[in-house]
């Protein structure tokens, strides 16, 4: 074999202020130390790759040597590590030229681009060479560069402390790598933990575990090298080679959950943007699934090399699927400060979210039980997107589920109440809450079951908030049964059944005397249409806020003064005609209007305006009927 003997090493000096440079990596390109390890790996499988597509035109440059490897070897004694690819490698001068070109470009206008308010514009400088190798200074207070390139009778080596110069020289080749280039770190005191076995094999699997390159680690640099990724993503694969218990175990692996997946979604997309998705809906709710910042935890790779996790892929009231998108087009290098910028991003956004919502469509209605299982499972969080997605509203609508008070128990689409729309009905009318079983008895429905008029029953809090955004199905808007009027009289009773009398004149004046005693305790007290069986009941004015999500902002402290409610009194109801009646007492009366507005208090799940009173005033009315 030939050699060459070493040259005088040169020390060159950056161009820039390269400890400066680093600072501004550290703190405003990357966000966490283990990212270098995916730099340098993700480099090492560039260089095998390179290799790969260079050797169709020339077969020689493999040499003996034609499975690409990536060898990761850890000296804990000498508190180093070493990333060796034999990979294409690099000449002298390519070097100088990978390892310098932020200094060559201009760091000072580099440092002004990322720094300055359009930091999105220097993303495409993430994505050369020098920006991810110089990661390792993270960790490193010394990294060494030897590298041979495919072909070449030459090796050269470039070593730096990243503190302003660099030294590069010619190096013998036996010394060098057979092909490919070999990275060498020589650990600060707190990175101690990357020459850990365990350590770099967790952090490797986790973040370049899918790398197109197997990837071996040895754990001393005498030791039997272990290969610990073997370089086939099981998305790569088509599906037909791909078992029910292979995407199993990678749900487990990916989700970190113990469950099976509920749904599973994996295809290619290929167009104008070229991107894998291998993506899950687990069976049971992640122990996440309510964080406060409804994170998604959908994984993002640039040519099977992990990016980030923080991409965002999916809308936040997706936020229980979990896998991963692989993409061709982004920058391999991209940091995930500055990849949610990117226009592809938001193209692969849009069709994942897409694919998926059209994936769910299919699996409600070709297996109904199925979905139904799955809308159990996270309905509450899909219809965060009613109220945040506006543009998939109607794709959204036609996925929702919900209870009524005439399905028995069972799940009902919009679709399906439509259908059964009274005559005159020209809403859809719900009732909110948190409890399934008080709606159902709540005396403000009793009008419209009397009526046959179908209720939705809305007992998740985000209920409250999707229905009063202005929404509508097939052109009928939602209509509260709790707020203004209900407009019953213009909806026929069934065959055989007659409305009730009108208020008479007795049960006017009552209702007109209920008004002036309770004063600025509501808004209005009139006679109701809505109740059948119960005395009374509280309704929120037409144009006010819902009194469920009144109650919603009152407690999460968003609300500044609550509106006064409309209490609506049967005017049919046996003991409303009773104290209407002429000649009662005016003190029963006075006691019997504020016990009424407490009673509907009461049905509504609230305490009596004044505890204490209302026990007097019972007492008093309790003592009458016993005299």
């Amino acid at each position: 074999m030939t050699t060459t003997t070493e040259a005088a090493p040169e020390t060159r000096s950056f161009e820039a202020d390269v400890s400066k440079l680093l600072h501004l990596m550290v703190h405003s390109v990357y966000s966490d130390k283990d990212v270098f390890l995916r730099e340098l790996v993700s480099n090492a499988a560039d260089a095998c790759e390179k290799l790969r597509y260079e050797s169709l035109s020339n077969a020689s440059l493999l040499g003996e040597d034609g499975q690409p490897r990536i060898t990761v070897t850890l000296d804990p004694e000498a508190r180093q590590l070493t990333i060796e690819d034999n990979g294409i490698g690099m000449s002298e001068a390519e070097l100088a030229d990978a390892l310098g070109t932020i200094a060559r470009s201009g760091t000072k206008a580099f440092m002004d681009r990322i720094a300055g308010a359009k930091e999105a514009e220097g993303s495409h400088l993430i994505g050369q060479f020098g920006v991810g190798f110089y990661s390792a200074f993270m960790v490193a207070d010394r990294v060494e560069v030897l590298s041979r390139r495919a072909g070449s009778n030459q090796a050269a080596s470039w070593s730096s402390d990243g503190l302003g110069t660099y030294v590069i020289q010619t190096v013998d080749l036996a010394t060098a790598p057979t092909r490919g280039t070999r990275v060498l770190l020589h650990l600060k005191e707190d990175a101690s933990s990357y020459t850990e076995s365990s350590t770099v094999e967790r952090t490797i699997k986790s973040q370049s575990g899918h790398v197109p390159v197997p990837i071996l680690l040895k754990d001393k640099p005498d030791a039997e090298a272990k290969q610990i990724a073997d370089g086939a993503a099981l998305w790569t694969k088509p599906k037909s080679e791909i078992t029910v218990e292979e995407y199993k175990d990678f749900y487990r692996s990916a989700a970190g959950q113990f469950d099976e997946p509920a749904l599973t979604l994996h295809y290619r997309a290929e167009g104008r943007h070229e991107y894998t998705v291998l993506a899950f809906i687990p069976e049971t709710k992640p122990f996440d699934l309510f964080d406060p910042d409804r994170a998604g935890r959908m994984k993002l790779y640039v040519r099977r090399v992990f990016i980030t996790d923080e991409a965002q892929i999916l809308p936040r009231y997706l936020r229980f699927v979990r896998g991963l998108v692989d993409s061709n087009d982004l920058p391999l290098n991209v940091s995930r400060e500055m990849i949610q910028e990117s226009p592809v991003l938001a193209a692969i956004q849009k069709g994942v979210s897409n694919r998926l919502l059209s994936e769910l469509e299919k699996l409600a209605t070709g297996d109904t039980e199925r979905y139904l299982k799955l809308w159990d499972t996270f309905g509450p969080v899909i219809k965060e997107g009613l109220y945040e997605d506006y543009a998939r509203r109607e794709t959204l609508l036609g996925l929702a589920r919900f209870k009524t008070t005439g399905s028995a128990g069972e799940w009902r689409s919009l679709k399906d109440y439509v259908a059964g729309l009274k005559d005159n009905q020209t809403a859809i009318y719900y009732a909110t809450g948190t409890d399934l079983d008080r709606l159902a008895t709540s005396p403000q429905l009793e009008g419209f079951r009397a009526r046959g008029i179908e209720v939705l029953l809305l007992a998740d809090q985000v209920d409250s908030f999707w229905v009063t955004s202005g929404i509508d199905y097939e052109g009928k808007p939602f209509k509260s049964v709790t707020q203004g009027l209900a407009d019953l009289s213009l909806i026929p009773l069934p065959e055989g059944e007659t409305p009730g009398a009108a208020a008479s004149d007795d049960v006017s004046s009552f209702i007109a005397f209920v008004k002036e005693t309770l004063g600025d305790a509501v808004s209005d007290v009139r006679a109701s249409d809505r109740l059948t069986e119960s005395a009374v009941c509280l309704v929120a004015p037409e144009h006010a806020m819902d009194r469920q999500l009144e109650k919603l902002l009152a407690g999460a402290g968003r609300l500044d003064m609550a509106s006064k409610p409309v209490l609506e009194i049967n005017p049919r109801h046996d003991l409303v005609e009773k104290l209407s009646a002429a000649g009662t007492d005016a003190e029963l009366r006075a006691d019997a209007a504020h016990l009424l507005f407490d009673e509907a208090r009461i049905a509504d799940g609230e305490l009596p305006v004044d505890p204490r009173a209302f026990a007097q005033r019972l007492s008093r009315v309790l003592a009458r009927g016993l005299a």
